[in-house]
């Protein structure tokens, strides 16, 4: 009964992590498509989020599925709490990502008087943390995911950046609003890609240590 039980944990262990690959490779997509606009890049990304979604209910219904049957306790009960949780974040992080792809076709449609604003630095640090978060999951390694959680006030000034840089062209040129707006929403999109990678390694820590740290309380 343990050893399949032990089998079960693991087999969702790696689903979370097959989606979060998947989650990365959508984000690094949609974040190529920023700076070429490449629109049938973005169509394809929206187009296949249902997979993500399809993934996202799967790996749910497993987790529950152990809940029922095993009644698991202490750090195992923690696991699939946590599991949950990070694999719903994982698919907002893939939503965010279509949303990222759908302002990039609308802003290809659109003029914006030659403004440009280099969400480079912000994409970056967003793959970054992704990335950092997964590996925090899978090395159990509550340092890094830590290190997550501090990176988000970084990803938060580039944003106060952005809007303070868009606001003040939209000012300049309020006959073109429409492309800009949709400029500014990007960074939103890459602000909350940030917020739901720091879910996930909250997550780790409260899976590794047994601490709900989420409002600061760290």
């Amino acid at each position: 009964m343990a050893k399949h039980f032990h089998k079960e944990l693991e087999k969702v262990k790696k689903r979370i992590l097959s989606l979060g690959t998947m989650v990365e490779e959508r984000l690094r997509l949609a974040t190529d498509t920023i700076e070429n606009l490449d629109t049938e890049i973005a169509k394809k990304i929206i187009a296949t989020d249902y997979e993500i979604d399809e993934m996202e209910v799967e790996v749910e219904e497993e987790c529950l599925k152990i809940l029922a049957l095993y009644q698991p306790v202490a750090v195992d009960l923690r696991f699939i709490i946590a599991a949950i949780k990070i694999n719903n974040d994982l698919e907002r992080i893939a939503d965010e990502a279509a949303n990222i792809a759908q302002r990039v076709i609308t802003i290809a449609g659109l003029e914006i008087g030659g403004f440009y604003f280099d969400y480079g630095i912000m994409a970056e640090k967003t793959q970054q943390m992704l990335k950092m978060s997964l590996d925090s999951m899978v090395n159990l390694d509550v340092d890094v995911a830590f290190k997550v959680v501090t990176m988000d006030d970084e990803v938060d000034e580039i944003h106060r950046r952005a809007y303070d840089a868009i606001k003040l062209q939209i000012q300049q040129t309020p006959n073109r609003p429409g492309g800009l707006i949709n400029l500014y929403l990007i960074s939103r999109h890459l602000e909350r890609i940030a917020d739901h990678t720091t879910n996930i390694a909250e997550e780790v820590i409260y899976m590794i240590e047994g601490e709900i740290i989420r409002h600061g309380n760290y």
